[in-house]
């Protein structure tokens, strides 16, 4: 098969919609075989057709035949093949579709990085060029450093497949994560958003959020059929459980009153998951402007049901469970430490043990602050007599 060569465009590239015969622009030339059953597509480096050709023949110089490989064709591995076999690895281990277009996306990235960077093989990425690539990402606190964990994944699938010897990002450490507290909507701001609700979907919609701590995703695909004699059943991906949640009667009558025809409550069934989540959002964000709260998302309905639970004495083990989590240390993280109101609940308890501390009426009276004066300028150790009581 005669070598092809073509346009790779980055995404950014104006030209990208007229596809890879388009040449004429700044983008990378590719060039294309298959020899001995195998794909092999490497980057040019180079821009114009002219360049292009003259770095094709050097790379037909590699090989004797187009139709026999030389040894070396089974050399390095190229970053795009590698990238390939990941995502394919992902696929086949049955990654929920949200992950699998993470991977997907990464694979985009980093090709894209390789081809600026004139790349060509897995090899040539060293620690340098790891923290490099890391950085091209406009992503900060958390995510960047899930992205990072992402990226060691890869290289430790290429090591584990015996393209290079070592992992390359191994050594470098993430991010400093400086996550702002999340904190629930106040009954308030819940008022607010209801009142500045638009349509009675919208109330719904909002409501079942509030009341059932389903992500966005997963209540704008939400099916009748999941919600049986008034309880919603939970499907926890990670743990594989099954949990049924009790929902408020009102909940119940607003979510029949918006109920299709097709079995869902808030989508057609036809687009993307998604799609009809992003969809939700942009409705979402009008109705939080009118309600005039700032920083408000959709997230913060998952955390004010959470928060309502733990603030009602539900044990951090059973909230975690309600939540989907993987482990009680996971909802933990996120809301024991965030909870403005809990720690108001925790002062009240520490305040009413003082009521029946002795040292209470020894301060009123003045007994306190008479010993202990008197106490400290000797340079004895304060010995506090509860009243009436005698010293021994």
């Amino acid at each position: 098969m005669a070598w092809t060569i073509y346009k790779r465009h980055y995404e950014g590239c104006k030209q990208r919609d007229k596809g890879r015969n388009w040449k004429r622009c700044k983008c990378p030339f590719w060039a294309y075989n298959v020899i001995g059953g195998r794909e092999i597509r490497y980057s040019l480096r180079v821009s114009t057709g002219e360049e292009a050709e003259v770095e094709l023949e050097k790379l037909k110089e590699r090989f004797k035949d187009p139709d026999e490989p030389k040894p070396e064709a089974k050399g390095p591995m190229s970053i795009e093949d590698s990238l390939a076999r990941w995502v394919k690895d992902a696929e086949r281990r049955n990654l929920e579709p949200a992950t699998l277009s993470k991977y997907k996306l990464f694979e985009r990235m980093m090709g894209r990085f390789a081809g600026q960077k004139g790349l060509r093989f897995l090899a040539e990425f060293d620690p340098d060029l790891v923290r490099a690539f890391s950085e091209s990402w406009p992503l900060r606190n958390s995510a960047a450093g899930r992205q990072m964990d992402r990226i060691r994944s890869f290289f430790d699938f290429a090591r584990s497949s015996r393209w290079i010897p070592d992992n390359p990002a191994a050594e470098i450490k993430s991010p400093t994560v400086k996550v702002p507290p999340t904190l629930p909507f106040s009954k308030e701001e819940m008022a607010a958003i209801l009142g500045a609700a638009d349509s009675f979907e919208t109330k719904a919609i909002v409501l079942l959020m509030r009341y059932s701590g389903l992500r966005i995703g997963d209540a704008a695909t939400l099916a009748a059929p999941r919600i049986q004699d008034g309880k919603l059943m939970l499907r926890t991906a990670k743990t594989g459980t099954v949990v049924y949640l009790p929902l408020p009667p009102f909940v119940l009558a607003s979510l029949e009153a918006v109920k299709r025809p097709n079995g869902y409550f808030f989508w057609t069934g036809e687009s993307r998951r998604s799609s009809v989540a992003d969809t939700w959002r942009k409705r979402l964000a009008p109705v939080f402007k009118r309600a005039k709260i700032h920083g408000a998302h959709p997230h913060r309905f998952r955390d004010t049901f959470a928060v309502e639970l733990l603030l009602a004495g539900v044990p951090l083990e059973r909230v975690s469970v309600l939540l989907g989590h993987s482990s009680v240390k996971v909802t933990e993280k996120h809301y024991a430490p965030w909870v403005r109101d809990r720690q108001i609940q925790l002062e009240a308890d520490v305040r009413r043990t003082w009521s029946s501390d002795l040292t209470l009426d020894a301060a009123q009276d003045g007994t306190l602050s008479g010993n202990l004066k008197g106490t400290f300028s000797g340079g004895r150790t304060p010995v506090v007599h509860g009243k009436g009581s005698q010293p021994n």
